[in-house]
């Protein structure tokens, strides 16, 4: 089945839900996508763009359906998946997954991994499990080496403050963390020590 990119020419809101229960490939590596967080850039203090477009956020603010990969933490890459019509920054962070396919590739890029539910565990860990490169900033999510094929039918979700985001887009104000419940690979709510209540 072949996604059609004009389902991502939505918020980033309306569109986490619906991918919880992807499919997401890289190469020889898939898996399901079980955690997400929501980012709608110059409404979102939490947003890398909410202050605009730098050289860093471009492709938010480009064509929906596109890998957002940054680097963070000086040592991390994360990626999002862009939403809403092009000109308008909104993506979706994938924070977690379940590998379902390569789960020996996935092995050998994470060899720190104990069990198969901490492979792609967070959103850096999905990053490596993968095989995504900060080079993959801008690649479509439907052409090769990617491949993603939402789920036929919505999954059940509960939604929170997302991780780790300071100020007041990591606030209570902003539930926008979604997660399939009961889900092994989901990763730990950490919440940042700058937060907004």
């Amino acid at each position: 089945m072949t996604t059609d990119l004009r389902q991502f020419a939505r918020s980033s809101l309306e569109m986490a839900p619906l991918l919880l229960g992807a499919l997401l490939t890289r190469g020889d590596v898939s898996l399901r996508v079980t955690e997400v967080e929501a980012y709608l850039g110059s409404t979102d203090p939490g947003s890398h763009a909410f202050r605009g477009m730098t050289k860093r956020t471009a492709t938010m603010f480009g064509a929906p359906g596109h890998v957002y990969a940054y680097f963070t933490y000086g040592m991390h890459v994360c990626a999002n998946v862009v939403c809403s019509p092009e000109g308008e920054a909104s993506a979706v962070l994938l924070r977690a997954g379940e590998i379902v396919a390569g789960r020996d590739l996935a092995r050998e890029r994470r060899p720190a991994a104990i069990r198969d539910r901490d492979l792609a565990r967070g959103p850096a860990r999905l990053t490596q499990a993968l095989g995504i490169l900060l080079t993959d900033d801008g690649a479509c999510v439907t052409e090769d080496p990617f491949g993603l094929v939402l789920p036929e039918q919505p999954v059940a979700f509960v939604t929170g403050p997302r991780t780790g985001v300071g100020g007041a887009g990591g606030g209570a104000a902003f539930p926008w963390r979604f997660w399939m419940p009961g889900e092994a690979s989901v990763s730990p709510y950490r919440r940042h020590p700058h937060a907004a209540p």
